[in-house]
């Protein structure tokens, strides 16, 4: 009976070495990820920014800041992308 328990006592000691590793790598990934929504919200709300100001924005302004508008848009899709793929 010891043996068994020797071997189960071997196999927990791995999965917690296991466990604690993934706990570091969940913290950081975490971190990641809210780091990345900061960012990616306060690109959100430059592109609303953005928009609301077309409407008074002159013809020859407006395919200018309408080209950087796309960007950032697209920008933000790609990176709320990331976030999904990280949960």
């Amino acid at each position: 009976m010891t043996d068994l328990a020797d071997r189960f006592n071997e196999e927990l000691d791995a999965l917690r070495r296991v466990r604690d590793e993934l706990r570091v790598q969940v913290h950081l990934a975490a971190a990641e990820v809210k780091d990345l929504w900061e960012q990616t919200e306060h690109r959100l709300e430059r592109a609303e920014s953005r928009v609301k100001r077309l409407r008074d924005t002159s013809k020859e302004e407006l395919e200018d800041v309408g080209e950087a508008t796309r960007l950032l848009i697209d920008e933000i899709g790609e990176a709320y992308r990331r976030i999904r793929d990280h949960l």
